[in-house]
Parts: structure tokens; C-alpha cells; sequence
């Protein structure tokens, strides 16, 4: 898997994790966040954008995000679960990697749904499934890893 950082170019999983434990280790007394949020566009195939988001609490952050496509995810309902399910992977590969490490940081999955819209319908089930994977989730408005960061780079 590849990301790319709109600073660095791209990066390999161990490359962006280096990345994130550098950044941490510059102002170590600071307060952190590791967000994951996936968007998604339909062209002519789906667009799927997963973007992980390192944020020094009132300092800013860092983010980097990888894209992928695929062909025959179109229904929303479908869209919104496969969303969900490559945060998951990336939060589980990210989880995994901290806790080889020793480290510890506050995570959280960003879903691109909502109470109002077109996805109110699924979000119980959605949220269900990232928080029994363990991890604490946000919907919109509180989403920004997907509905800004990651919509930013599915155009």
C-alpha cells in the first residue's frame, strides 16, 4: 500500500509510520490524535480515497492518504461499508504497528455519513461495525478525515 503526503511524495506503510513517529517524538509533551477516514466519487469506476491524519492537538498536523479504484462499487449502501471497511484496515495495520512499538496514541475512524442525507439510514450500522472492531468513530459534522480531507483528494 502507498500513500502519498502532499509534502514527501510517496511513502510506503513503514515510511508514513516513521513519518508520524518522528513527528511526535519533535514535541513529545504534546497531545495526539491518529484520525482514518475513507471518501468515495464515482467516475467510471469508484474512486476511493483513505486518508490518515496524524493531529498535534491545538498545533496543527500532519495527513497522508492513499487512493485506490474499483470497478463495480456503485450503490451507496455498498460505497458507505467499503468505505468503512478500508479505515479499518488501515487503523488495524496502524494499531498493530503502535503496539509493536510501545506507542500509544488516541485513534479514531472518520465515517462520511450522517443524521440528515442520503446515509442517515446506515449510520447505526456503520458505527456498529467500526466500534466493534474497537475503535471510536465520528460522523458528520465531526468526520473532517472523510468529508474534507480524504473528499479533498477523490476529485
Amino acid at each position: 500500500m502507498e500513500f502519498i503526503s502532499p509534502t514527501k511524495g510517496r511513502l510506503s506503510f513503514e515510511e508514513v509510520f516513521a513519518d508520524i513517529m518522528a513527528y511526535a517524538a519533535e514535541s513529545p509533551d504534546d497531545s495526539y490524535r491518529l484520525i482514518v477516514g475513507t471518501d468515495s466519487q464515482i467516475r467510471d469506476g469508484t474512486c476511493f480515497v483513505t486518508a490518515l491524519i496524524v493531529h498535534r492537538l491545538g498545533k496543527g498536523g500532519r495527513f497522508f492518504y492513499t487512493r485506490s479504484y474499483e470497478d463495480h462499487v456503485r450503490a451507496l449502501r455498498q460505497r458507505i461499508f467499503f468505505e468503512a471497511s478500508l479505515s479499518l484496515s488501515v487503523a488495524s495495520r496502524l494499531a498493530e504497528k503502535l503496539a509493536e512499538s510501545g506507542h500509544e496514541f488516541d485513534m479514531e475512524i472518520h465515517l462520511d455519513v450522517g443524521s440528515n442525507g442520503a446515509t442517515k439510514s446506515l449510520v447505526k450500522e456503520v458505527v456498529c461495525m467500526v466500534n466493534g472492531s474497537g475503535f471510536l468513530c465520528k460522523v458528520k459534522p465531526d468526520s473532517y478525515g472523510a468529508s474534507s480531507v480524504a473528499d479533498r483528494y477523490t476529485k
